[in-house]
């Protein structure tokens, strides 16, 4: 839920850009830069998901645009170090694995399979910059002015950045949005340091060049399990240390997590829940990580030849000089806005992972344009009821709305329908029938409240159940919606009768 702040109506005085006489060069092969009377209509502080989805849609909308991006490549976290290498890293190390272990039992008779590492890294890169010099080109086509630089407020209208190739200008605008994103947390009280060689991130984890014997994984969220995936499918022992007493993060339901946890038990895993680290060593070339219980009790010494922290991401906001204009920011680092992301500063809008809500690419994505929106028109739509979460491992786990245990402790009346992919006929020729698709719906209404898959495609297959709950669909208009054959998606609709009627046909 966003947390709602009335942001101040006073208007702060328009400043006249100067450019830094080092600047002067570098800037004018910029399109279409500002001039004294004429400051940009907004500029966008950031360049990842939420950030360069807010400028072009404020580009298309008319309005004269500009980004600025310290990285030197856009698409942020989520294109350079996160969600694109992790999933190309992910669909290739599934197919290393696959030709290794399930091939044969399809009559494919492959030999000398071998993993090349290096190939598979560069195979990953060169996704990430064909995409960054996509997101560039966009920026063209949408006349959006890309400047490369770090930015600090002067003030609510102007901005001091310095330029990744050197010197220092001031960018003017009339409105501005920060989307600066966020970062990996550290080690909580800092007993654990990450040196992205050993001890590494997720950022770290992409870049390993060798697969280690043995991963220790502490989190048992999104990142820690599918960076896991990926070392297990290509040799590691991989060990899940998590303080909670299940995997898969927070708005998973229950059921669905206990049947993921099985699944990647059987895929190799080992998971030490309830179970808190204090800290870590390293030595001899291992690193020996402390655990106990997480309320105390038994400590353990676990070995590992490389360790990932994965226990969550924070804002960032250092060094943009939120202090001086009167920025509200709240005591987890989160910038306070109100439901159309005004901050406490007119003028000043605030989107993605730097403020409340889900730090999702495609939460990001959504508030950019709604954002953009509100600047041209004064109208915008995000519903945060219906933003899907995904797990890409193997198989994918994928949600949308309400899970069981919300609303048990709610005290919502509800009903269940669930369809395994064991009794799907494109599951089963495809032999991959894990998992299952399952429908939660109000008792009285039969209005979806929530859908959570486990299985062969759940990251596609949930986008259906986001376009029924966005458009309040029962389970009965499912149902009622053919579904072609053969197909996983009818699984799909095989739960939504089971949540309408009691009973799906073929199972």
């Amino acid at each position: 839920m966003l947390t709602v702040q009335k942001a101040s109506k006073s208007s702060a005085p328009r400043l006249a850009r100067r450019v830094a006489p080092s600047a002067v060069g570098r800037w004018q092969s910029v399109r279409g830069l500002a001039t004294p009377s004429e400051p940009y209509d907004v500029v966008v502080i950031g360049g990842g998901p939420g950030g360069y989805v807010a400028a072009i849609k404020a580009g298309q909308l008319g309005l004269r645009t500009a980004c600025i991006e310290k990285r030197g490549a856009l698409g942020g976290t989520c294109l350079n170090v996160g969600c694109i290498p992790s999933k190309a890293m992910l669909n290739n190390s599934h197919m290393y694995h696959q030709t290794q272990h399930d091939l044969k039992h399809r009559g494919i008779d492959v030999s000398g399979v071998s993993l090349n590492l290096t190939q598979m890294l560069k195979a990953k890169q060169d996704s990430v910059t064909g995409l960054t010099k996509g997101v560039e080109h966009l920026f063209k086509q949408n006349k959006v002015d890309y400047i490369k630089g770090t930015a600090s407020f002067s003030s609510p209208t102007t901005l001091s950045v310095q330029l990744n190739d050197g010197g220092e200008t001031e960018v003017n605008a009339k409105n501005v949005i920060i989307a600066t994103g966020s970062e990996v947390a550290p080690f909580p009280g800092g007993a654990i340091e990450i040196d992205e060689k050993q001890i590494v991130s997720s950022t770290g984890a992409l870049e390993l060049t060798e697969v280690p014997g043995k991963m220790v994984v502490i989190g048992g969220g999104i990142i820690g399990l599918e960076m896991g995936s990926v070392w297990s499918r290509l040799g590691a022992d991989v060990t899940v240390v998590e303080f909670l007493g299940g995997i898969g993060g927070v708005g998973i339901d229950e059921e669905i997590a206990k049947q993921f946890q099985k699944t990647l038990t059987k895929q190799g895993f080992k998971f030490k829940l309830n179970t808190k680290v204090t800290g870590a060593e390293k030595r001899d070339g291992k690193v020996f990580v402390n655990v106990e219980g997480a309320k105390g009790g038994k400590e353990e010494v676990l070995e590992a030849d490389v360790v990932l922290v994965s226990v969550g991401r924070r804002p960032v906001t250092t060094g943009l000089n939120l202090e001086k204009i009167g920025v509200e920011v709240d005591p987890k680092g989160r910038i306070v806005i109100d439901s159309q992301f005004n901050t406490t500063v007119a003028g000043i809008k605030c989107i993605g992972d730097v403020t409340f809500g889900p730090m999702l690419a495609h939460k990001a994505e959504e508030e950019g344009i709604a954002a953009a929106e509100y600047l041209h028109s004064g109208h915008g739509h995000v519903n945060y009821g219906t933003i899907p979460s995904v797990v890409y491992t193997h198989p994918e786990v994928a949600w949308v709305g309400k899970t069981e245990q919300e609303l048990k402790a709610d005290g919502v009346q509800y009903k269940i329908g669930k369809f395994p992919f064991m009794a799907n006929s494109r599951a089963k020729t495809n032999l991959d029938t894990e998992g299952q698709v399952k429908f939660i719906t109000e008792k009285e209404t039969d209005k979806i409240l929530g859908v959570h898959i486990i299985g062969p495609n759940a990251g596609e297959m949930i986008a259906e159940a986001v376009v029924a709950m966005e458009y309040g669909a029962s389970s009965e208009d499912i149902a009622r919606t053919t579904h072609a054959h053969p197909t996983l998606s009818e699984a799909f609709r095989e739960a939504a009768l089971a949540a309408y009627t009691g009973k799906a046909i073929h199972f």
